[in-house]
């Protein structure tokens, strides 16, 4: 939780976040720190921040005028200098197999995003987006088909969680994955501050616990996410254990190959105390031999680790080519008994149901065609 001596009124004016080609500040853009010195730099007093993050994210306000313990002048002034919506929900899908739902977003720029909520049994998940598209180019990712725009603001990744709470109720909503469109650790600074303000125990909000960042493996971004004592869990997107493969479907691995990637991983794993997953997407005759399995045993046995084994979900809907368009899923009898000969080794093991491929909201699939 961030800290913030409250003897100290005086605050020097710093800048504030704001979305390019936009007059208006961004509430959510500014954490409890910014938003106190905010609040100085207009000669208000700083307690009004708390009431301000109160009616943002715990009374889920739409409108600056419905903050009803704000003084109306105040009011007023917030009206005409800041803005609360940074995205506008534009359509909502809804899987009638699983319950998935899936939301379109217009940003304020004219692009759209995705993000999904995917309910299990004692849970709902809300799958959070960092980028309009992805610079990674994953080819099995509908996003890296789809390519890159820029980075979102933190207002616009912290919006997704403020529609979903409204739509299907706060209590609902009990864990977030950064894990839908773009690379968390490209956009480290937004997706940082997101971090510090959804798990702020002033927002009432989700504890850290059940929030997980994904990643493709940016070394020093995962150390500085260790370092930053915020202590969400991290998945690594893995997809094969040997460097060759690895970069064949993940270009990025060029450049920060397996070993350079997974020293980084031991570092977090060993100042958070705790376990790294490894994400893994079975593709026939790709990732799914014994070789492959014998390698990922070797790395299990020198990282803290459990691996999430993802059926691999279609992006056809993207109309990819090259490999993308020639990549097939290992059968559901491969994945089981992969998934067992693993276990058998001791390795913590999890088969990733797949939820919304019907509305194209499953892992991998998120993307917009025109952009």
């Amino acid at each position: 939780m961030l800290k913030f001596m409250v003897s100290i009124i005086r605050c020097p004016i710093e800048k504030i976040e704001v979305m390019e080609n936009e007059k208006k500040i961004e509430l959510k853009n500014m954490n409890k720190i910014e938003l106190r010195k905010y609040f100085c730099k207009i000669k208000e007093k700083p307690f009004r921040s708390d009431q301000v993050l109160n009616w943002i994210y715990n009374q889920l306000v739409t409108d600056i005028q419905d903050m009803q313990n704000i003084p109306k002048n105040l009011r007023q002034r917030l009206s005409r200098e800041c803005t609360l919506d940074a995205l506008e929900l534009a359509e909502v899908q809804l899987s009638e197999t699983t319950g998935t739902k899936k939301y379109l977003f217009n940003t304020a720029d004219n692009h759209k995003i995705e993000s999904v909520i995917i309910p299990e049994e004692e849970r709902n998940t809300l799958c959070i987006s960092t980028q309009v598209g992805c610079p990674l180019d994953c080819k099995f990712c509908a996003t890296g088909v789809m390519g890159y725009t820029r980075n979102l603001t933190t207002a616009e990744i912290v919006d997704q969680y403020i529609h979903a709470a409204r739509d299907i109720g706060k209590k609902e909503l009990t864990n977030l994955v950064f894990m839908g469109m773009g690379e968390p650790l490209i956009n480290y600074a937004a997706t940082i501050k997101a971090l510090e303000i959804l798990g702020s125990e002033l927002n009432n909000a989700i504890s850290r616990n059940r929030i997980t960042i994904s990643t493709v493996g940016i070394p020093q971004r995962i150390e500085d996410l260790a370092n930053s004592e915020l202590r969400v869990k991290l998945a690594l997107s893995l997809h094969s254990p040997f460097d060759k493969m690895r970069s064949v479907i993940m270009p990025i691995n060029d450049k920060y190959p397996l070993a350079q990637v997974l020293d980084a991983v031991k570092y977090y794993t060993s100042t958070t105390r705790t376990r790294v997953t490894f994400e893994y997407v079975m593709l026939k005759g790709f990732n799914d031999r014994e070789e492959d399995l014998r390698e990922l045993v070797r790395i299990c046995s020198k990282v803290p680790s459990k691996i999430n084994l993802i059926p691999f979900n279609s992006i056809a809907h993207m109309a990819p080519e090259g490999i993308s368009a020639n990549l097939v899923p290992s059968s559901f009898e491969t994945i089981i008994e992969f998934a067992e000969e693993l276990r058998d080794r001791n390795i913590t093991v999890m088969i990733r149901d797949t939820r919304g491929d019907d509305i194209a909201a499953a892992c991998g699939q998120l993307a917009i065609k025109h952009q």
